[in-house]
């Protein structure tokens, strides 16, 4: 049975704290009791910061990486190589690959995986963009840092075929150091960043196979 609430205020907080991930209603209570302890000016400041994230934030018209700004820093960031791009699944992905500080080039952020049985086809991620990139004639390797999960393979395998007319640019993928069936985003630093470094061509998964 759902708690009632004496206040419609308080209860108006908990059912949208209860709206994020992972938290349930008590969970969601706890964070509104200690919203209301904390002093006025510092509620109003993280009631700004959300509404300013939402309002303000934009997507790299290049990378599609969140940003402030039309183009993010990272693809304006004149000592990154841009002859290197590393697709990722979503934001996330991004951020844990920075934090191993190995990889030096771009990023292409398709924002999901190719996934039938949830009707994602690849008309609905940025694989488009991502070949126009190629396209361009800057892009001399791209990687595949995709989830090793059967969705993360097929999207793999899409791309591999999409950027076939392209036979001067290098296709590869993380080494299997990252566990069939994880994450990206769940992979500690040091096993992300191996695999980053001693990335095999994905045409050489075939001849395993």
């Amino acid at each position: 049975m759902d708690q009632e609430f004496a206040s419609t205020l308080l209860e108006n907080a908990v059912a949208q704290f209860a709206k994020l991930p992972g938290i349930g209603r008590k969970t969601a209570l706890r964070l509104v009791l200690h919203m209301l302890k904390q002093a006025p000016n510092d509620v109003e400041a993280f009631g700004d910061a959300i509404v300013r994230l939402r309002r303000e934030i934009r997507y790299c018209n290049v990378c599609h990486n969140i940003s402030e700004t039309d183009v993010c820093p990272i693809c304006s960031n004149p000592a990154r190589d841009p002859a290197t791009v590393c697709v990722v699944e979503n934001v996330k992905d991004v951020m844990s690959i920075e934090n191993t500080n190995q990889h030096h080039g771009l990023y292409h952020v398709l924002g999901g995986l190719i996934s039938p049985m949830d009707g994602i086809g690849p008309q609905d991620i940025e694989i488009d963009s991502l070949v126009e990139r190629v396209a361009s004639g800057t892009v001399k390797e791209v990687i595949l840092a995709l989830s090793a999960t059967m969705e993360g393979d097929t999207t793999n395998f899409y791309i591999f075929r999409r950027l076939a007319p392209y036979p001067d640019v290098k296709v590869t993928m993380l080494a299997r150091g990252v566990s069939v069936g994880n994450e990206i985003e769940y992979t500690d630093e040091l096993t992300l960043g191996r695999s980053i470094m001693n990335r095999t061509l994905f045409s050489d998964t075939f001849a395993k196979q």
